[in-house]
């Protein structure tokens, strides 16, 4: 299975596997699986980590060389992607979601989060 993780998982999984809720380190670990983590995740630390905040201290670089150290695939942004965001129901407010989640219909990829929100989308979305 092609996998998209979300935000919060590709932070637990890179870097805090100890975080990471029951049961997904057995998926992330499965050879069956192709795990993929979006730029989007990436922008999304980068601008937490620029404003500095004493609660937040995770390095984008270091989140990024760590995935890419670890086997998981980069996912650009394309225009098809943002444009898919438009055809999205009003389900989740964050950006940041939604971008991923349109990424993960516009390539076929199956999202894996732990924001149970994002399960109320319509689609192959896995909930953790």
């Amino acid at each position: 299975m092609r996998l998209l993780l979300d935000t919060h998982l590709v932070l637990w999984a890179a870097l805090r596997v100890k975080m990471l809720p029951a049961g997904v380190a057995d998926i992330l670990n499965d050879p069956a699986n192709q795990l993929l983590f979006s730029v989007v995740s990436v922008w999304e630390v980068a601008i937490r980590f620029a404003l500095r905040r004493a609660d937040f201290t995770t390095d984008p670089v270091v989140l990024r060389q760590e995935l890419l150290n670890n086997g998981y695939t980069e996912l650009p942004i394309t225009g098809p992607h943002a444009i898919a965001v438009a055809g999205l129901p009003p389900v989740h407010r964050d950006p940041f979601d939604r971008l991923l989640l349109a990424q993960a219909l516009v390539e076929g990829l199956v999202p894996l989060t732990a924001d149970p929100l994002l399960g109320r989308y319509p689609g192959p979305v896995r909930v953790v």
